[in-house]
Protein backbone atom coordinates (compact mmCIF):
# COMPACT_ATOMS: atom_id res chain seq x y z
CA UNK A 1 0.00 0.00 0.00
CA UNK A 2 1.45 3.33 -1.05
CA UNK A 3 1.80 6.30 1.31
CA UNK A 4 -0.68 8.28 -0.79
CA UNK A 5 -3.24 5.46 -0.48
CA UNK A 6 -2.77 5.31 3.32
CA UNK A 7 -3.26 9.08 3.65
CA UNK A 8 -6.38 8.90 1.48
CA UNK A 9 -7.84 6.06 3.60
CA UNK A 10 -7.11 7.97 6.83
CA UNK A 11 -8.91 11.02 5.49
CA UNK A 12 -11.97 8.91 4.68
CA UNK A 13 -11.87 7.32 8.16
CA UNK A 14 -11.62 10.66 9.95
CA UNK A 15 -14.39 12.09 7.77
CA UNK A 16 -16.70 9.20 8.66
CA UNK A 17 -15.85 9.49 12.38
CA UNK A 18 -16.54 13.21 12.30
CA UNK A 19 -19.92 12.65 10.64
CA UNK A 20 -20.78 9.89 13.14
CA UNK A 21 -20.00 11.98 16.22
CA UNK A 22 -21.64 15.08 14.72
CA UNK A 23 -24.88 13.18 14.15
CA UNK A 24 -24.59 11.58 17.59
CA UNK A 25 -24.14 14.98 19.21
CA UNK A 26 -27.17 16.38 17.38
CA UNK A 27 -29.24 13.32 18.39
CA UNK A 28 -28.17 13.69 22.03
CA UNK A 29 -28.90 17.43 22.13
CA UNK A 30 -32.32 16.95 20.56
CA UNK A 31 -33.35 14.32 23.11
CA UNK A 32 -31.67 16.23 25.96
CA UNK A 33 -33.72 19.31 25.15
CA UNK A 34 -36.90 17.25 24.89
CA UNK A 35 -36.14 15.63 28.23
CA UNK A 36 -35.65 19.01 29.87
CA UNK A 37 -38.89 20.34 28.39
CA UNK A 38 -40.79 17.29 29.65
CA UNK A 39 -39.24 17.59 33.13
CA UNK A 40 -39.90 21.31 33.51
CA UNK A 41 -43.40 20.99 32.07
CA UNK A 42 -44.32 18.05 34.33
CA UNK A 43 -42.82 19.63 37.46
CA UNK A 44 -44.61 22.94 36.90
CA UNK A 45 -47.91 21.15 36.18
CA UNK A 46 -47.62 18.94 39.29
CA UNK A 47 -46.68 21.88 41.51
CA UNK A 48 -49.64 23.84 40.15
CA UNK A 49 -51.93 20.87 40.75
CA UNK A 50 -50.78 20.54 44.37
CA UNK A 51 -51.54 24.21 44.90
CA UNK A 52 -55.19 23.09 45.03
CA UNK A 53 -55.12 19.33 45.74
CA UNK A 54 -53.47 17.55 48.65
CA UNK A 55 -50.97 14.81 47.70
CA UNK A 56 -52.50 11.39 48.33
CA UNK A 57 -49.05 9.82 48.69
CA UNK A 58 -45.40 10.89 48.38
CA UNK A 59 -42.21 9.19 47.12
CA UNK A 60 -41.11 8.68 50.74
CA UNK A 61 -44.35 6.85 51.59
CA UNK A 62 -43.87 4.57 48.58
CA UNK A 63 -40.22 3.85 49.43
CA UNK A 64 -41.05 3.11 53.08
CA UNK A 65 -43.90 0.75 52.08
CA UNK A 66 -41.67 -1.17 49.64
CA UNK A 67 -38.90 -1.44 52.25
CA UNK A 68 -41.38 -2.75 54.81
CA UNK A 69 -42.52 -5.43 52.36
CA UNK A 70 -38.93 -6.54 51.79
CA UNK A 71 -38.38 -6.69 55.57
CA UNK A 72 -41.66 -8.58 56.01
CA UNK A 73 -43.26 -5.74 57.91
CA UNK A 74 -46.67 -4.21 57.37
CA UNK A 75 -46.71 -1.86 54.35
CA UNK A 76 -49.84 -0.13 55.68
CA UNK A 77 -49.61 3.57 56.45
CA UNK A 78 -51.64 5.97 58.55
CA UNK A 79 -52.22 9.18 56.65
CA UNK A 80 -55.17 11.43 57.44
CA UNK A 81 -55.20 14.61 55.35
CA UNK A 82 -56.82 17.60 57.02
CA UNK A 83 -57.20 21.28 56.01
CA UNK A 84 -55.08 23.87 57.79
CA UNK A 85 -58.19 25.15 59.60
CA UNK A 86 -58.45 21.78 61.38
CA UNK A 87 -54.91 21.93 62.76
CA UNK A 88 -54.24 23.43 66.18
CA UNK A 89 -52.32 26.72 66.17
CA UNK A 90 -50.07 25.10 68.79
CA UNK A 91 -48.80 22.74 66.09
CA UNK A 92 -47.98 25.57 63.70
CA UNK A 93 -46.14 27.53 66.38
CA UNK A 94 -44.32 24.35 67.45
CA UNK A 95 -42.99 23.37 64.01
CA UNK A 96 -41.95 26.96 63.25
CA UNK A 97 -40.11 27.10 66.59
CA UNK A 98 -38.51 23.70 66.02
CA UNK A 99 -37.73 23.70 62.31
CA UNK A 100 -37.81 27.17 60.79
CA UNK A 101 -37.97 30.36 62.88
CA UNK A 102 -37.93 32.55 59.76
CA UNK A 103 -40.56 30.63 57.79
CA UNK A 104 -42.85 33.65 57.42
CA UNK A 105 -40.10 35.96 56.14
CA UNK A 106 -37.81 33.96 53.83
CA UNK A 107 -38.27 32.91 50.20
CA UNK A 108 -37.51 29.24 50.77
CA UNK A 109 -34.00 29.40 52.24
CA UNK A 110 -32.56 30.56 55.55
CA UNK A 111 -29.00 31.55 54.60
CA UNK A 112 -27.97 32.16 58.21
CA UNK A 113 -29.17 28.69 59.28
CA UNK A 114 -27.36 27.08 56.33
CA UNK A 115 -24.11 28.86 57.26
CA UNK A 116 -24.44 27.74 60.89
CA UNK A 117 -25.10 24.15 59.81
CA UNK A 118 -22.04 24.11 57.53
CA UNK A 119 -19.84 25.57 60.28
CA UNK A 120 -21.13 23.05 62.85
CA UNK A 121 -20.72 20.05 60.53
CA UNK A 122 -17.12 21.01 59.73
CA UNK A 123 -16.20 21.42 63.40
CA UNK A 124 -18.05 18.30 64.64
CA UNK A 125 -16.79 15.32 62.67
CA UNK A 126 -19.32 12.50 62.41
CA UNK A 127 -22.18 14.72 63.56
CA UNK A 128 -24.49 16.35 61.04
CA UNK A 129 -27.22 18.94 61.42
CA UNK A 130 -29.31 20.39 58.63
CA UNK A 131 -30.24 23.94 57.78
CA UNK A 132 -33.31 23.06 55.73
CA UNK A 133 -36.37 25.28 55.99
CA UNK A 134 -39.95 24.04 56.12
CA UNK A 135 -40.22 24.95 52.42
CA UNK A 136 -37.19 22.80 51.58
CA UNK A 137 -38.51 19.90 53.64
CA UNK A 138 -41.88 20.17 51.91
CA UNK A 139 -40.22 20.10 48.48
CA UNK A 140 -38.22 17.05 49.53
CA UNK A 141 -41.17 15.22 51.09
CA UNK A 142 -43.62 15.79 48.24
CA UNK A 143 -41.44 15.50 45.13
CA UNK A 144 -38.16 13.74 45.96
CA UNK A 145 -36.50 10.71 47.48
CA UNK A 146 -34.62 10.72 50.83
CA UNK A 147 -30.87 11.32 50.72
CA UNK A 148 -28.09 13.87 51.07
CA UNK A 149 -26.35 13.66 47.68
CA UNK A 150 -25.64 16.81 45.68
CA UNK A 151 -27.81 15.64 42.76
CA UNK A 152 -30.91 15.37 44.96
CA UNK A 153 -30.04 18.62 46.72
CA UNK A 154 -30.06 20.40 43.37
CA UNK A 155 -33.59 19.15 42.68
CA UNK A 156 -34.58 20.23 46.19
CA UNK A 157 -33.45 23.79 45.49
CA UNK A 158 -35.40 23.81 42.21
CA UNK A 159 -38.64 22.52 43.75
CA UNK A 160 -38.28 24.84 46.75
CA UNK A 161 -38.14 27.85 44.44
CA UNK A 162 -41.07 26.42 42.50
CA UNK A 163 -43.39 25.99 45.49
CA UNK A 164 -42.39 29.37 46.95
CA UNK A 165 -43.36 30.92 43.61
CA UNK A 166 -46.61 29.00 43.06
CA UNK A 167 -47.93 28.31 46.57
CA UNK A 168 -48.83 30.60 49.44
CA UNK A 169 -47.10 30.23 52.80
CA UNK A 170 -50.37 28.87 54.15
CA UNK A 171 -50.40 26.19 51.46
CA UNK A 172 -46.79 25.23 52.12
CA UNK A 173 -47.53 24.82 55.82
CA UNK A 174 -50.66 22.75 55.12
CA UNK A 175 -48.89 20.39 52.71
CA UNK A 176 -45.92 20.12 55.08
CA UNK A 177 -48.04 19.15 58.08
CA UNK A 178 -50.00 16.62 56.01
CA UNK A 179 -46.96 14.90 54.48
CA UNK A 180 -44.30 14.93 57.20
CA UNK A 181 -43.26 11.58 58.72
CA UNK A 182 -43.92 11.10 62.45
CA UNK A 183 -42.89 7.46 62.78
CA UNK A 184 -42.95 4.15 60.94
CA UNK A 185 -46.01 4.32 58.68
CA UNK A 186 -47.31 7.52 60.33
CA UNK A 187 -47.67 10.52 58.01
CA UNK A 188 -49.30 13.85 58.69
CA UNK A 189 -50.14 15.65 61.90
CA UNK A 190 -53.65 14.19 62.28
CA UNK A 191 -52.41 10.59 62.04
CA UNK A 192 -49.68 11.47 64.57
CA UNK A 193 -52.21 13.05 66.95
CA UNK A 194 -54.32 9.89 66.86
CA UNK A 195 -51.32 7.56 67.18
CA UNK A 196 -49.58 9.26 70.12
CA UNK A 197 -52.39 11.08 71.96
CA UNK A 198 -55.68 9.53 70.72
CA UNK A 199 -56.99 12.91 69.67
CA UNK A 200 -57.30 15.02 66.52
CA UNK A 201 -54.88 17.57 65.10
CA UNK A 202 -57.34 20.33 65.99
CA UNK A 203 -57.27 19.50 69.71
CA UNK A 204 -53.51 19.21 70.25
CA UNK A 205 -52.15 21.24 73.18
CA UNK A 206 -48.86 23.13 73.38
CA UNK A 207 -47.29 20.23 75.28
CA UNK A 208 -48.49 17.60 72.79
CA UNK A 209 -47.55 19.70 69.76
CA UNK A 210 -44.07 20.27 71.21
CA UNK A 211 -43.48 16.55 71.65
CA UNK A 212 -44.60 15.79 68.09
CA UNK A 213 -42.38 18.56 66.71
CA UNK A 214 -39.50 17.17 68.78
CA UNK A 215 -39.80 13.87 66.88
CA UNK A 216 -39.13 15.42 63.48
CA UNK A 217 -35.33 15.15 63.20
CA UNK A 218 -35.55 11.35 63.50
CA UNK A 219 -39.16 10.17 63.97
CA UNK A 220 -38.54 6.48 63.29
CA UNK A 221 -35.98 6.39 66.12
CA UNK A 222 -37.74 8.61 68.65
CA UNK A 223 -41.01 6.73 68.09
CA UNK A 224 -39.59 4.02 70.35
CA UNK A 225 -37.70 6.39 72.70
CA UNK A 226 -40.41 8.82 73.78
CA UNK A 227 -38.97 9.09 77.30
CA UNK A 228 -35.38 9.71 76.23
CA UNK A 229 -33.57 12.63 77.84
CA UNK A 230 -32.64 14.14 74.46
CA UNK A 231 -36.25 14.11 73.26
CA UNK A 232 -37.58 15.58 76.51
CA UNK A 233 -34.98 18.35 76.44
CA UNK A 234 -35.86 19.15 72.83
CA UNK A 235 -39.58 19.19 73.70
CA UNK A 236 -38.95 21.67 76.53
CA UNK A 237 -36.94 23.90 74.19
CA UNK A 238 -39.81 23.87 71.69
CA UNK A 239 -42.31 24.71 74.45
CA UNK A 240 -40.25 27.81 75.19
CA UNK A 241 -39.99 28.46 71.44
CA UNK A 242 -43.79 28.49 71.12
CA UNK A 243 -43.96 31.39 73.58
CA UNK A 244 -41.20 33.18 71.68
CA UNK A 245 -42.96 32.67 68.33
CA UNK A 246 -46.25 33.95 69.76
CA UNK A 247 -44.44 37.16 70.68
CA UNK A 248 -43.13 37.53 67.13
CA UNK A 249 -45.50 39.91 65.33
CA UNK A 250 -45.11 38.46 61.82
CA UNK A 251 -45.47 34.85 62.96
CA UNK A 252 -48.48 35.65 65.14
CA UNK A 253 -50.16 37.48 62.25
CA UNK A 254 -49.50 34.52 59.94
CA UNK A 255 -50.98 31.98 62.38
CA UNK A 256 -54.02 34.17 63.08
CA UNK A 257 -54.85 34.39 59.37
CA UNK A 258 -55.13 30.59 59.19
CA UNK A 259 -58.16 30.44 61.48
Amino acid sequence: MTLRKMIFDCKILFSRLHNYFSHGKIFFLQHYKRGLLVFFGASIFLTGYYAFARPFFTPLMTIRSVNNIFHRESPLRKHNRVPIEDISSSVIYAVIAAEDNKFVDHFGFDIEAIQKAIKYNFSHEGSLIGGSTISQQTAKNVFLWPGRDIFRKGFEVYFTLLIESMWTKERIMEIYLNSIEFGNGIYGIDAAAKQYFHTSAKKLTNYQASLLAALLPNPRYYQNHLRSYVLQRRRNAILYGITRMKNDKETRLFVNTLK
